[in-house]
């Protein structure tokens, strides 16, 4: 994290965050030079728990106690803040940007926050049930504690919203899928907006020359397909259940488990959105949601971590074959998020034995540690194997800087 220089203009600077159920995710950063003032995360919100971890000037501090809310939560970030030189309640910010997961059909662009967009993101929370409501709390105690402030909201489904019909449409009823809101509609799509731009700018090539397949590689997971700067496909669909195997979550599902569990292990419907979100994938199969910790496992013999990460691997040879046929013509493949920057396994075994098809990594590149988006494939090989880190926090904090201004409401502060 750069640091910066504390006495300058405050009113440039953009809140960014992602609530979740039980934590509150937050950067405050300058969206034009990127620079980072602080950043941290609040944790075990409504436990008995609590606890935050901030990072600012290269300096990290930590703070236990209980978190009732997520008002509360905020409060508790903007203390830690103003501690480490950062007043933002006295001080202000340009604007508050949330990550929010799921928009639906309505929502396909970073959308300026207001009763209507609530009331409309909180109707949206049958389709992200674990994720849409931990979201209306962040922007709710925002209003509670900086009511002036701008919010905006930054979907995840918002890139992937023109996919095309063949690749958005599940073949089920057409009139049941409509009237209850059923289609693909991908997450992540921040993160890989953000990074097939980065891709292209490191290889020199403007996106709407390049053919592309992203993967997503963090405790979640999803891969995309994206041809001349625009998403074809991807892995995630209605919820981000689908698609590749996850820390807590299983990805593709013969949806008859659904129905045979519930008659024949007889867990009603709750127990079932249990035991795929939060009890499938990695942790699942091996008791574990940590790459780190499965890999640890593995080194070990440990035969649960090695059918898990066999799984997983599978199931991203299987997607990157799908996209590859899509596609046609393949320029780059790109890793990014925590698994895929920094597990070179993971990427040397994605694309094993495909030098028939002009894809290979080159060992030591592969294996290098850096921080920098970076080609990981022979300079010579037809399609360029890139390791871009994303930034989703930047690419909000941008979208919401772009909204406010364009809407006028800064200079109402």
């Amino acid at each position: 994290m750069k640091n910066r220089d504390v006495a300058s203009d405050r009113t440039d600077r953009v809140l960014v965050l992602n609530s979740g159920s039980s934590s509150i995710k937050y950067q405050l950063l300058e969206p034009v030079s990127g620079v980072v003032d602080a950043s941290g995360i609040v944790e075990r919100i409504g436990e008995g728990n609590g606890a935050i971890e901030q990072r600012a000037d290269g300096e990290i501090t930590r703070r236990a106690e209980r978190v009732a809310d997520h008002t509360t939560g905020l409060r508790l970030v903007f203390d830690t803040l103003s501690a480490a030189g950062r007043d933002v309640l006295s001080e202000g910010v340009f604007a508050v940007g949330h990550r929010v997961v799921h928009g639906g059909e309505t929502f396909y662009r970073p959308t300026l926050i207001d009763d209507g967009v609530l009331t409309a993101i909180s109707e949206l929370s049958s389709l992200a049930p674990l994720h849409n409501p931990a979201n209306v709390a962040g922007i709710e105690s925002v209003r509670e504690l900086l009511p002036s402030v701008p919010q905006v909201a930054v979907f995840d489904t918002a890139f992937f919203h023109g996919l095309p019909a063949a690749a958005k449409t599940y073949a089920i009823d057409g009139e049941i899928a409509a009237a209850h809101g059923i289609r693909r509609y991908g997450f992540h799509g921040t993160s890989h907006e953000y990074v097939c731009g980065q891709a292209a700018e490191l290889l020199g090539r403007d996106p709407a020359q390049l053919n592309q397949i992203i993967f997503h590689l963090g405790n979640g997971a999803s891969a995309s397909a994206v041809q001349g700067g625009r998403p074809v496909d991807t892995s995630m669909g209605l919820t981000p259940l689908e698609g590749l195997v996850m820390g807590s979550r299983p990805g593709d599902l013969d949806p008859g488990i659904v129905s045979h569990l519930m008659r024949s292990a007889h867990l009603d419907i709750d127990q079932v959105d249990t035991l795929l979100n939060r009890d499938s994938g990695i942790k699942g199969l091996s008791g574990v949601n940590d790459f780190r910790e499965l890999q640890r496992l593995m080194a070990n013999g440990d035969s649960a971590a090695l059918l898990a990460y066999d799984v997983y691997i599978h199931r991203l040879r299987h997607y990157l074959g799908a996209y590859l046929v899509e596609l046609g013509a393949v320029d780059a493949i790109t890793f990014t998020a925590g698994v895929g920057e920094n597990t070179p396994r993971v990427r040397a075994d994605a694309v094993a034995g495909l030098e028939r098809f002009g894809i290979a990594v080159d060992p030591v590149a592969n294996a290098a540690r850096a921080r920098a988006a970076r080609r990981i494939s022979p300079p010579d090989a037809p399609v360029a194997v890139l390791v871009v880190p994303t930034n989703e926090e930047l690419a909000i904090a941008r979208a919401a800087r772009r909204v406010v201004a364009e809407s006028g409401c800064a200079s109402a502060r």
